[in-house]
């Protein structure tokens, strides 16, 4: 059994004439610790997609199913707690929020898991040990490179060890060396077991 599957998933924006349809009949199965580019042109529902798989963007048909879970058949609480358990998501734009520190940032999703400030403290500096930033923690995001912000958020994406990481373009806002970097990281998360989609 795949652990991702998509049936028949469509997503229109508007009604009537106005309609304009993001994404149209997409229908996929993905394997537990696979690796998946979604690729296409601008605007061809890359991002619509990916928001879909992790149950921010409610599909208008079909059904999006993970690990046997029927993603929207889950209340709003449910797909909380689904995106908890389950989901890493690193945005094209690093989303920091630029008056806390890269730990702070790191320790967002940490925030409704029940368990102690040092453990969330020791959880968010192993995760970004794991993307290369040791001795940055207290550093704000302004002082920090484009490369280096990137790899915070992909830190804050992994903190709560989920088993999938949806990536949409992390490497679109980067020269080609640290894209490379970045790109590495992606590639050394996917060995150790985590399914990637991008």
């Amino acid at each position: 059994m795949s652990y991702i599957q998509a049936e028949n998933l469509i997503k229109q924006y508007g009604t009537g004439e106005a309609a304009v349809t993001a994404v149209d009949g997409m229908s996929f199965r993905i394997k537990m610790g696979e690796f998946v580019a979604v690729m296409g042109e601008s605007g061809s529902g890359k991002s619509t997609l990916l928001t879909m798989m992790g149950a921010m963007n409610t599909p208008t048909s079909g059904e999006y199913s993970v690990d046997g879970l029927g993603v929207y058949e889950l209340g709003q609480d449910q797909r909380a707690d689904f995106r908890r358990e389950f989901l890493g998501f690193v945005f094209q734009s690093f989303h920091l929020v630029t008056y806390l520190t890269i730990l702070e940032n790191v320790m967002l999703p940490l925030v409704t898991v029940k368990t102690n400030g040092r453990t969330k403290r020791a959880m968010a500096e192993d995760a970004l040990s794991r993307v290369g930033l040791d001795g940055k923690a207290h550093r704000l995001p302004g002082q920090t490179s484009g490369g280096e912000q990137e790899r915070v958020a992909i830190a804050r994406a992994i903190v709560n060890e989920p088993p999938i990481l949806l990536a949409d373009e992390p490497s679109g806002n980067l020269d080609t060396k640290t894209s490379r970097e970045v790109m590495d990281l992606i590639r050394s998360l996917n060995e150790d077991g985590m399914t990637i989609v991008m």
